[in-house]
């Protein structure tokens, strides 16, 4: 078994610049994540409401305007759209940082900035998903998205405590000023990118039904609309483990504050151990896809059965693994099986399923948690993320003709045909049915679906 390198996508210029610019932009992120929290709760005296409404005005933009965001990024030069975003984002947080500072910010002030940064993303999030595979190839392009994942995760460690420290000493105000001054790490990164060795996807023209042409190609593609479902599903209670921890950790450990961020810490932990370890994939398989979900999924149940507090934080962390092993695999899966054409419309609605549950689903949570406690909400959680898995594998495999036995290596192996010595003048075709007889699966094509074998090779991604 050939070695893969964790870290082989950075020998790309313009991915280590871009890589560069994302990790030393990142911890800002989360530290203005803190400090507006911490900034709503001082402004309304503590309100929930006023915290949870601040949230859900950021994520509203998301729900209303998502897939148009992605249509417009289909059309548009990524590099300079991504430089127009963060320099609009940096911005806010700088204005904001500036209210909080001279003492004159109010709620309202929050909801305005947290709705505008939404609106912001509705272009930044697709755009980012779509601008990494114009920097790398093929070959890297699952790596890189690993080690992107990587990085946000490191922010999502250090971010936080930094901005704790910092509130404590200088307060809220400045850390938005420091987050503001952090964009501009990115902003130079993609200024400094070679545009004369990215590979550019040949524009979308502008013209009428763009979205829809998106959601019809998704619609004929039944492999991403099952993994959509997937998705929604595992999101629903996933995307909310962070309050549900902080629900176990306050109301059943009785433990502080102290002990809710060694909590989230250890998740985190988890969740970048599990982004290198994807680092170090070659590509994409759906069967890690379905492990990941449902190890996150019974990993759930596990901890909601944990009766300590160190019992319980010891199995976040194989959690977040689980967590990100599943979310990195699932993403890499989305982008190398699209039409290039199709990219932004398509991680469009994958962003609009994976980000937009998140406040459907924190009601939901709340609930559980009120009626039958913190732990049994995780439990519940986690046993329906297991039967959705389990439902979904059935359908999925039998979209890519996946067997049973093609997922034992053993048999893989052994029903690969000898390796051919000479080289071969057929590379894209060739070198692609090689790795599907070798792996004992079938590829889907880039604009056909998994039952199309005529659609051309370049764009397939290995299933089993």
């Amino acid at each position: 078994m050939r070695r893969i390198a964790m870290f082989r996508s950075l020998a790309v210029r313009n991915y280590r610049l871009y890589a560069i610019g994302q990790l030393l932009s990142n911890p800002g992120t989360w530290m203005q994540r803190i400090a507006q929290d911490w900034l709503v709760l001082q402004l309304s005296g503590g309100s929930g409401i006023a915290l949870g409404m601040t949230t859900a005005l950021q994520f509203l933009p998301l729900l209303l305007f998502g897939l148009w965001g992605g249509a417009l990024v289909d059309r548009l030069d990524k590099r300079r759209l991504l430089i127009c975003t963060q320099s609009v984002m940096g911005a806010l947080a700088v204005a904001l940082g500036v209210l909080a500072t001279a003492g004159a910010a109010q709620v309202w002030h929050v909801y305005v900035f947290a709705f505008a940064l939404g609106l912001v993303t509705v272009l930044d999030n697709p755009g980012r998903q779509a601008f990494v595979p114009e920097m790398v190839d093929r070959e890297h392009l699952s790596n890189a998205i690993a080690l992107n994942s990587a990085s946000f995760q490191l922010g999502r460690v250090t971010g936080p405590a930094i901005a704790g420290l910092l509130i404590a000493v200088i307060g809220s105000g400045p850390v938005f000023l420091i987050n503001g001054a952090s964009f501009g790490f990115t902003i130079i990164a993609l200024a400094m990118i070679r545009t004369a060795e990215l590979t550019t996807t040949e524009r979308v023209p502008r013209g009428k039904g763009q979205i829809r042409e998106g959601l019809r190609y998704i619609g004929g593609r039944r492999d991403l609309v099952l993994l959509l479902v997937l998705a929604a599903a595992t999101q629903f209670f996933g995307a909310n483990g962070q309050n549900q921890i902080a629900l176990v950790v306050n109301n059943v450990f009785e433990a502080g504050a102290a002990a809710f961020g060694v909590a989230a810490a250890c998740l985190a932990v988890g969740a970048l151990v599990g982004a290198l370890l994807a680092a170090r994939r070659d590509r994409p398989r759906l069967r890690l896809v379905l492990i990941g979900a449902m190890s996150f999924g019974a990993l759930q149940v596990v901890a909601g059965l944990m009766p300590g507090y160190v019992a319980f934080i010891v199995v976040l962390v194989p959690m977040g693994m689980a967590f990100l092993t599943y979310v990195t695999t699932l993403n890499a899966t989305f982008q190398l099986s699209v039409d290039p054409q199709m990219r932004g419309r398509v991680m469009s609605m994958f962003l609009l399923v994976f980000m937009g549950v998140t406040p459907i689903g924190a009601p939901a949570v709340g609930l559980l948690a009120d009626a039958f406690g913190p732990q049994a909400s995780l439990i519940i959680g986690g046993t329906v993320t297991v039967l959705v898995v389990a439902a979904l594998t059935g359908p999925l495999f039998r979209v890519h003709g996946v067997r049973v036995r093609d997922l034992f290596p053993g048999r893989r192996r052994a029903a690969a045909p000898p390796a051919d010595p000479e080289p071969q003048e057929e590379e894209g075709a060739g070198r692609v049915l090689a790795e599907r007889d070798a792996d004992g699966v079938t590829a889907a094509g880039s604009t056909g679906g998994p039952d199309d074998p005529g659609r051309p090779p370049e764009d397939a991604v290995t299933r089993a």
